[in-house]
């Protein structure tokens, strides 16, 4: 389904792996530099999975871990759960309808650091479960030094997820994100303390967390609740509710249907 970009008046195409090959496809022809570039990341790929596994590996690797061994991992990761790739191909989906400053699906695969950190966590996390915690752990270290975004790969995140700006996400080990989310930059799910068992947020779907906002302790986020920019959470808070403020309580008339979606942070509606 297609979505309208309000800010632009244009429909915006829906991401796959056929679209981000015309548009990679267009650009190396737009822009000779990058023609090489898009062939070796993108054209030249057999599959988004394959295109993605490369792509990160070269992110994520270094002179002491070379990118050849970090993308046969990945490659195996995906192999055993394709339901991962079905994840990426949904966040970047949403990346590119919720976005206004996102072009094209080529622009969010290549360059967009919240798709990419939510990426890197989704292979750390299923590295995590498997046994391989060492790798998880590499993987969130980098994370947070590539795109400054620390997520531990315990914590469990929904697919069609949007990480807008990215810079300064941080999430606790016993955390959760529901389906279809949307993530400011500097947002928290954070401990109180230093408790040892379930201790951290667990986010509802289609939730809308504004800048800044911190949410702290072993408690429930509603679907489709709404969070704003700067607000410190230390309560539940309800289904379809908004709350703003240090500590943030309830707005009164501010509900809206979808707010991950419609990234209204205005609390006028």
């Amino acid at each position: 389904m297609s979505h309208i970009n309000v800010a632009s008046n244009a429909v915006a195409p829906t991401c796959t792996w056929e679209q981000l090959r015309q548009d990679a496809a267009t650009f190396a022809v737009k822009e000779r530099a990058l023609a090489s570039m898009l062939h070796a990341m993108i054209l030249d790929r057999k599959s988004f999975g394959d295109a993605l596994a490369n792509h990160l590996a070269e992110k994520v690797s270094t002179s002491d871990f070379k990118a050849l061994h970090v993308r046969e991992v990945f490659q195996e990761v995906y192999n055993a759960d394709p339901s991962i790739i079905e994840a990426a191909t949904a966040d970047m989906r949403a990346v590119r309808e919720r976005d206004p400053a996102a072009k094209s699906c080529l622009q969010v695969f290549l360059y967009f650091k919240g798709f990419l950190a939510i990426q890197t966590h989704r292979l750390a996390h299923a590295l995590y479960n498997s046994g391989r915690e060492m790798f998880a752990y590499y993987l969130q270290s980098r994370s947070s030094e590539l795109f400054s975004v620390d997520i531990h790969p315990a914590a469990k995140l929904g697919k069609g997820l949007m990480f807008d700006h990215a810079t300064g996400i941080v999430m606790g080990e016993t955390a959760s994100v529901g389906d279809d989310c949307s993530i400011l930059h500097a947002v928290t799910l954070g401990g109180t303390g230093k408790e040892h068992e379930d201790r951290h947020p667990k986010v509802g779907k289609g939730v809308l967390i504004g800048a800044g906002a911190k949410i702290l302790g072993n408690i429930a986020i509603g679907d489709f609740a709404r969070i704003a920019a700067g607000s410190v959470v230390l309560d539940p808070v309800a289904e379809k509710c908004t709350v703003a403020g240090v500590p943030a309580k309830p707005v009164s008339g501010t509900c809206c249907d979808k707010p991950a979606e419609e990234m209204n942070q205005t609390l006028s509606s």
